[in-house]
């Protein structure tokens, strides 16, 4: 038989998860009802902890350094817009 585990019991299981954030999406959430009972396997933990859980890819919490920067920001160029009721000039 698979074993069941309550949103008090799967929030335990999972890292970094509270009970509160497992009600709040449940809908997104792999999960088993019957009636108003809500109910998670280990297989449901499992896929819920590779939607969700994201490792830092920068920082020092990062399993790699970054990479360095060689050259501008992509963005770099971009300007802002002009204020509403002025004339926008060409920008080189």
């Amino acid at each position: 038989m698979t074993e069941r585990f309550d949103y008090a019991a799967a929030a335990e299981a999972l890292p970094g998860v509270s009970e509160t954030w497992l009600r709040r999406h449940i809908k997104q959430l792999p999960h088993t009802k019957a009636g108003r009972a809500v109910y998670f396997t280990a297989a449901d933990l499992e896929r819920i902890d590779q939607l969700f859980h994201h490792e830092p890819s920068t920082g020092p919490l990062a399993g790699t350094p970054a990479t360095a920067a060689t050259g501008p920001h992509p963005l770099a160029s971009l300007r802002p817009l002009p204020r509403r009721g002025q004339a926008l000039t060409n920008v080189s």
